[in-house]
């Protein structure tokens, strides 16, 4: 009997789970960064066994929005709720449950699919903590099944497989053995030249980046591939902080960036970077939809 499935997995900004599923696809598909507004669209990861295909949904960070781009990050995290066969809920170690995981318990509340809590970052807990914490999931009586694991350390992630796989209804192979994700390259390529930003700019300005792709084209003489990216940003100061003094922001970016894209092409890459302004585009559903969030 072959199984498949679709896996949500939902939960507050930074708690790992993005972490989490580049770990069971064995790539880097989502990109990582202690800054909130990482993940802004839903991504498919497909993780294929002889026996079973799971298809993760990797979703923005559950958050209270603050503009039309946030809006459309909270729709996202929470229409996917109703469109699988299981629910996995993240939080981190904390023993106190706050705002953000309070009202996310309570969007869980009304949902029939069964709901797995993982309980990650347990590297930071001592087992007693961990327990402390296990009991007082386990009292809300609203969870399947409750796994403490720790993501970057790969502890107890395959005691979370091995109950998707036994929890997971009887269904077809939904894609190729060798699909790992349905993400357009373009799309990666782009989401890692943000992530790039995100780890080295500071405050307020990642928040408002945007990166597009405006050409790929292959050298086939040299094996030699150009990329070509703008990269948007909300204010002309902005911009400035992104180029940085001498252009030395901007190459750190690309540089960091380039060693990525290489590793997921293949091959040498020539990647140009180019900075410009699109004031406010948070805030304007056309821009929002017209950066393909919709």
């Amino acid at each position: 009997m072959y199984k498949s499935g679709f896996i949500t997995v939902v939960g507050r900004p930074n708690v790992g789970k993005s972490t989490l599923l580049n770990r069971i696809i064995g790539e880097k598909i989502s990109i990582i960064s202690d800054k909130p507004q990482t993940t802004r669209n839903k991504i498919q990861l497909v993780y294929t066994e002889s026996e079973c295909q799971m298809v993760f949904l990797d979703t923005p960070g559950i958050q209270m929005p603050k503009n039309k781009l946030g809006e459309y990050m909270l729709k996202v995290s929470k229409s996917t709720l109703e469109e699988v066969d299981i629910v996995t809920f993240m939080v981190d170690e904390s023993m106190k449950t706050g705002k953000l995981d309070s009202y996310i318990i309570e969007q869980l509340k009304g949902i029939e699919t069964p709901i797995i809590l993982l309980i990650n970052k347990i590297d930071k807990l001592n087992k007693d903590e961990i327990n402390q914490l296990i009991l007082k999931y386990k009292n809300m009586g609203m969870f399947y099944s409750i796994i403490p694991i720790s993501a970057i350390n790969d502890t107890n992630v395959d005691s979370y497989i091995a109950l998707l796989k036994d929890i997971l209804p009887e269904g077809p192979q939904y894609f190729p053995n060798d699909m790992i994700t349905d993400q357009p390259e373009r799309l990666i390529i782009a989401e890692t030249i943000r992530e790039k930003a995100l780890e080295n700019l500071q405050e307020e300005v990642p928040h408002g980046i945007y990166v597009d792709i405006d050409k790929i084209s292959e050298r086939e003489d040299k094996n030699l591939i150009d990329v070509h990216a703008t990269i948007y940003c909300e204010k002309e100061s902005h911009k400035g902080i992104v180029i940085g003094k001498g252009g030395q922001m901007l190459k750190t970016i690309g540089k960091n960036a380039r060693i990525d894209i290489e590793k997921l092409l293949g091959s040498q890459v020539n990647l140009q970077l180019w900075v410009k302004v699109e004031k406010n585009w948070r805030e304007k559903e056309g821009k929002v939809r017209y950066f393909g969030y919709k």
